[in-house]
């Protein structure tokens, strides 16, 4: 049957306690070099006996350069937790704030549509009253400004287009005035041109051949005698 596990508690006799501090001390400083040898581990062990004595081990070359790295770890987790702390507790007042911002933002919008003016007191209703008359008032203001912008760029249209016109107008009525700047002139070649033409000899209408008539049981000698008279006519005529 297997050894029942020793309760621990505090030996009373002293020598005995002495006996014992001395044997596991000596125990544990070999624990702590084994362990810094195995494990390419630096450990620091710091004991105290009952009657203040002190003893320490320490793996590396010097104990005070193991303590002031613990220092330093410790005091880099303790600002990490610290820090930690203090930041949470400001996200959760900084979301509390916006909470409470927003609440009162839509009670605000709800009020300016009409809304929830039952609980409302009379100081809140004249406050209401005021804040509806100057957004009434930056309202106006920003309309005035557009109409007046509006107006402005329509007016600068209108100019644009009465240049344009303007322009146009002076073009056509330049167009108008280049064929009658024209007209004497031609008028002048046209009248040169009926002088020459009359002053030109005039071409004589030729001559109307008169035929004598026909007498049906006249002489043959007859007809040959006018057929010749009538030949020598034509040769006498003249050319064209």
């Amino acid at each position: 049957m297997g050894r029942g596990r020793v309760q621990l508690r505090p030996i009373e006799n002293n020598i005995s306690r002495q006996v014992t501090f001395s044997k596991r001390r000596t125990g544990l400083l070999k624990k702590a070099h084994e362990i810094s040898v195995l494990c390419d581990a630096e450990v620091a062990l710091i004991v105290f006996s009952n009657r203040g004595k002190l003893f320490e081990y320490s793996s590396a070359s010097s104990m005070e350069r193991i303590l002031e790295r613990y220092e330093q770890k410790s005091y880099a987790e303790r600002q990490l937790a610290s820090s930690g702390s203090e930041s949470q507790a400001n996200l959760s007042l900084e979301c509390s704030k916006l909470t409470s911002t927003v609440e009162a933002i839509q009670r605000n919008l709800r009020q300016l549509r009409g809304e929830e003016h039952d609980t409302l007191s009379l100081r809140d209703l004249q406050l209401l009253e005021q804040q509806i008359g100057n957004s009434l008032k930056r309202i106006r203001t920003r309309k005035n400004k557009l109409m007046h912008e509006s107006i402005s760029l329509l007016q600068k249209r209108e100019r644009t287009l009465q240049d344009q016109n303007n322009m146009l107008a002076k073009k056509l009525k330049e167009k108008e005035q280049t064929p009658t700047e024209h007209a004497p002139h031609e008028l002048r070649n046209l009248a040169s041109s009926s002088s020459s033409s009359t002053s030109s000899p005039s071409v004589q209408p030729p001559a109307t051949v008169q035929f004598p008539s026909l007498t049906i049981g006249g002489s043959y000698e007859a007809m040959e005698e006018t057929n010749r008279e009538a030949q020598f006519n034509l040769n006498l005529l003249p050319m064209p």
